[in-house]
């Protein structure tokens, strides 16, 4: 671990794509500053998104948060982040064909979730869901019919083939494993009633998401005001309307 405290970007009031950031620093015990959470009189809010998107962090101007200064680097991108920094926190397998492997799954949950804020933003990330519900109901309806139970699938068809089938990849919980945690979470706040008509087919993932919610520094931050509640501002949106209905066959 470094000496200073990692700084982590991301829009406050919203889990979203900095949630993954924050599982792996949170799982490793290491010190970080969620900095736009922060007051903007201590340098904080939305302005310091704002500075780091101009640039003024240092080093290659990222697009969007999450965005991770570690000393005199900056990183961003959910996937990026992640394979540089776990294996420095001890959470990503120790040989190469094993981190390739994680970032891959990364990858993939990075598509998974790109797809899950498209239910609700279909036209425009721009515009209000408001203004595009009648495209947002229909992709949403091709989502939980196939684009979900595609994803989930694929999931627990790796994990079942890794070694004792408890971790996505190696031989240790690593930061794919926590990543899949927060989507699968995400999922069930989501889209509930579509979430549970899945699970039977999901075991060996519904199993995973137990055991990373018991490790001790999880299940603590889980417990703190550090953990940012799912809402309707974020990726993972509830809207009745987008789930299946309750009694759904």
């Amino acid at each position: 671990m470094q000496d200073e405290p990692y700084e982590l970007y991301y829009w406050p009031g919203l889990p979203g794509r900095g949630e993954y950031i924050r599982m792996i620093l949170e799982d490793a015990g290491a010190a970080y500053v969620d900095v736009a959470r922060r007051p903007e009189a201590e340098g904080g809010g939305t302005p310091a998104i704002m500075r780091a998107l101009r640039g003024e962090l240092g080093g290659l101007v990222p697009l969007a948060p999450p965005i991770l200064r570690a000393g005199g680097l900056v990183l961003a991108q959910v996937a990026n982040i992640c394979q540089w920094l776990a294996p420095r926190l001890g959470l990503a397998p120790g040989d190469e064909a094993g981190r390739v492997a994680a970032n891959q799954l990364q990858l993939t949950i990075a598509d998974l979730v790109g797809e899950v804020h498209d239910t609700h933003h279909p036209i425009s990330s721009g515009g209000y869901y408001e203004e595009q519900k009648v495209a947002a109901r229909e992709r949403a309806g091709f989502f939980v019919a196939q684009r979900m139970p595609r994803f989930l699938g694929y999931f627990e068809r790796v994990l079942g083939r890794n070694g004792d089938g408890t971790q996505l990849v190696g031989s240790a919980i690593s930061y794919v494993d926590l990543s899949l945690f927060h989507t699968l979470e995400g999922l069930a706040y989501a889209f509930p009633n579509a979430f549970a008509r899945g699970e039977p087919a999901i075991p060996g993932l519904l199993a995973l998401r137990e055991r990373v919610r018991q490790r001790p520094r999880i299940a603590a931050y889980l417990a703190s005001e550090r953990r940012l509640a799912f809402n309707e501002r974020g990726i993972f949106r509830r809207y009745p309307e987008l789930d299946l209905p309750a009694d759904a066959p």
